[in-house]
């Protein structure tokens, strides 16, 4: 049987297509539609990338440190060129996470998951919290999910008050800055 199941609904969706040929033309064509589509750091596309010179090695076998040198080579070739540039995009990515009302912890986090080397992560985070504290943010996640003085229901503040203290905890909120937003008077 050469048909594939989707694994949600079971329905078949035919024989799996067979994977390019990895070769520097085609991994260069591969990364500017994957950065036309997304933002990404350098780490990030040499991932994709070495998934699709994996995927074709499996299938058309190869060299893959031969594959990967050729990764290596046109991720430099893109940051020469301007193509990726891991300080703006942590630069966007921090300014967007914290005007959503992210904490500090978070956006440290995802940076860091998104292989931003710690230097520019911690930069990119101060000046992310100089433009907006960290108790605005957390007021900006508190009015999101309608916790503490946000609540549709006053009456079932106090009630919820535990609840809302440990989501803003887990948010990545010091327990000081979301006492002090759960306790503040409503708007």
């Amino acid at each position: 049987m050469d048909e594939r199941r989707d694994g949600q609904r079971g329905k078949p969706q035919g024989p799996r297509k067979q994977p390019r040929k990895a070769s520097p033309r085609y991994l260069e064509n591969a990364a500017l539609h994957y950065l036309k589509r997304y933002a990404a750091t350098v780490s990030q596309l040499k991932r994709v990338l070495a998934r699709k010179v994996d995927r074709s090695l499996r299938f058309h076998g190869g060299d893959r440190a031969e594959a990967l040198g050729w990764v290596d080579a046109l991720a430099d070739k893109l940051i020469r060129n301007g193509l990726i540039n891991d300080q703006a995009y942590a630069e966007q990515k921090a300014q967007s996470l914290r005007a959503s009302g992210r904490s500090a912890r978070v956006i440290a986090q995802k940076l860091r998951m998104k292989g931003v080397a710690s230097d520019v992560v911690a930069r990119e985070l101060a000046e992310a919290t100089a433009a907006v504290p960290e108790d605005a943010a957390a007021r900006i996640w508190a009015r999101k999910k309608r916790l503490g003085p946000y609540r549709r229901d006053a009456r079932t503040r106090e009630e919820n008050r535990q609840r809302d203290l440990a989501a803003l905890a887990r948010a990545g909120f010091s327990f000081s800055t979301a006492k002090k937003i759960i306790d503040e008077a409503p708007e």
